[in-house]
């Protein structure tokens, strides 16, 4: 009768899941928005005691007998998160996060001390890109030399989350990986690129010991008290988002596509070795499951869909509706949907823009249909780096909110030309999450079960939800996705080095 919980930390709210292994079933599922706070200057930051109070609102929302039936914890994070700790592990600053581009000059310090981007590439397997976590130590130094003075540990938020819960600090390889710090082939810290993001101290006494994903700790007695969970529960290490919805999601073998269509969106699968590319067309990360998980990252998906539908004047949940009687390509208009800057391609000081438009197509269901058009391609684009490297794929596990829209996963099927599914389990990353925990909690108590087993066991799809590619859809998308490459080479400046692909 025990159920074991997941939190994902996100962006715009804290979500929990609580899961009932025996009977297969999810028994609770609670969120709590969250407040991003938006600078001129690209900034994106959040306060990390918001986070804790959202995940003691959601717990609250449970009732007794539920909390009392809770053995293990899991934690997702949203990932690159700068969360400056003091020696007493206090908070000294606001959490600047994963879509927070200020930091790009010192992106390129960081880059060019280390030797240049290509070097980043050959001692950790990335360069450090905007909203890496390496790239806001300097820019802490520069801007807020009094937090600098003061930093004595370096978190990641799903890191905090779990110090807070456990009062004890680790890290795990694949959230690890999304810092810029992490050689994603030994799987430890790359002395070079900490010497190379500060060379006045050691960063390595900063940062937690690296744990390996079937870690496990007890919940700190009062935070137990305070959760109204027992003082036997186990925290698991956790992950970050991405990681934790590629659990979810089932994404724990090779040959399978996640896509997580969120506020940014994602494209990831899982190899059992590392994955690096030179010209770092994809993120290089390690799995929270102890594989790799090379990841495409754009940071406007949803973005682009809600921002469209809040300057129309209409809910995005209401999308569908709108688009209702648009076709394939929009009329014509092609959005470039960089409205937080791009990392995939590598654009942070890049802008949205709109093109094609006439009298005859500027209506709200086309430009709504740009928007998702946009965001879709965006990605497709970046799955063309993965096929380039010999991966094979023969369907799409699709999550995040885009992937509750009828319309966005028929597109997607017919942009990528592939059968799409999407697990029962909506929320894949707290889900990821809750199954590591149960996982990691089975090996504290002695037992063996691969993950993969424990995932296949326990992540089943939608059946009414899947959709397969249609001919005639997917025919039209081959001519738009190439009109939107051409805007987007015109978007790339020859000093970028990016190389849009190109639609079989």
């Amino acid at each position: 009768m025990s159920l074991v919980a997941g939190l994902d930390v996100g962006t715009q709210s804290v979500k929990l899941v609580v899961y009932d292994p025996s009977a297969r079933r999810t028994v609770a599922v609670y969120g709590q928005p969250l407040e991003l706070m938006v600078g001129n200057d690209g900034s994106r930051e959040q306060q990390a005691d918001r986070w804790i109070e959202a995940v003691v609102a959601c717990f609250a929302r449970l009732d007794a007998p539920t909390r009392a039936r809770i053995v293990a914890i899991g934690v997702s994070g949203q990932q690159h998160g700068f969360v400056p700790l003091d020696a007493d592990g206090r908070v000294l600053a606001p959490v600047k996060l994963w879509c927070d581009t200020s930091s790009q000059r010192e992106c390129d310090e960081v880059m060019a001390a280390a030797g240049g981007a290509q070097r980043c590439v050959e001692l950790a397997g990335n360069p450090v890109l905007a909203g890496y976590t390496a790239s806001k130590l300097p820019w802490t130094r520069r801007h807020r030399p009094e937090v600098y003075e003061r930093l004595a540990a370096i978190a990641l938020p799903h890191d905090y989350v779990n110090f807070w819960l456990t009062r004890e600090r680790w890290m795990e390889c694949g959230d690890a990986s999304g810092t810029g710090w992490l050689d994603v082939r030994t799987r430890g810290w790359s002395r070079e690129m900490l010497a190379a993001t500060d060379p006045r101290r050691d960063l390595s006494a900063c940062l937690p010991p690296l744990v390996a994903a079937d870690f496990s700790c007890p919940v700190a007695h009062g935070v137990a008290e305070a959760l109204g969970v027992s003082p036997t529960v186990r925290v698991s290490a956790g992950g970050g988002d991405n990681m934790m919805a590629a659990i979810g999601t089932g994404n724990v073998v090779s040959g399978m596509l996640g896509m997580s269509l969120g506020t940014s969106g994602t494209l990831f699968t899982h190899t059992d070795h590392p994955v690096v590319d030179a010209a770092a067309r994809w993120a290089a990360f390690c799995s929270s499951d102890g594989g790799w998980l090379p990841l495409v990252c754009t940071m406007n998906c949803t973005v682009a869909t809600e921002s469209m539908a809040k300057a129309l004047g209409f809910d995005a949940r209401e999308g569908d509706v709108v688009m209702a009687g648009t076709r394939p390509g929009a009329g014509g208009l092609v959005m470039l949907p960089f409205l937080n800057g791009e990392r995939t391609p590598d654009l942070p000081h890049a802008r949205g823009s709109l093109h094609g438009m006439d009298i005859a197509n500027l209506t709200r269901g086309n430009l709504y249909r740009a928007a998702m058009e946009g965001a879709t391609y965006a990605l497709r684009n970046g799955y063309e780096a993965l096929l380039e490297a010999g991966l094979r794929f023969e369907a799409v596990r699709l999550t995040g909110g885009g992937a509750r829209s009828g319309a966005w996963r028929q597109m997607v099927a017919d942009i990528f030309g592939l059968p799409v599914e999407v697990p029962l389990q909506s929320e894949g990353a707290a889900f990821g999450a809750a199954l590591q925990a149960l996982w990691a909690h089975g090996r504290a108590m002695g037992a063996r079960i691969p993950l993969a087993d424990i995932v296949r066991g326990h992540v089943c799809v939608d059946p009414e939800l899947s959709v397969s590619p249609i001919p005639e859809n997917v025919a039209d998308y081959r001519s738009h996705y190439r009109q939107f490459l051409r805007h987007l080479d015109i978007a790339c400046s020859p000093g970028t080095g990016t190389q849009a692909g190109g639609m079989a």
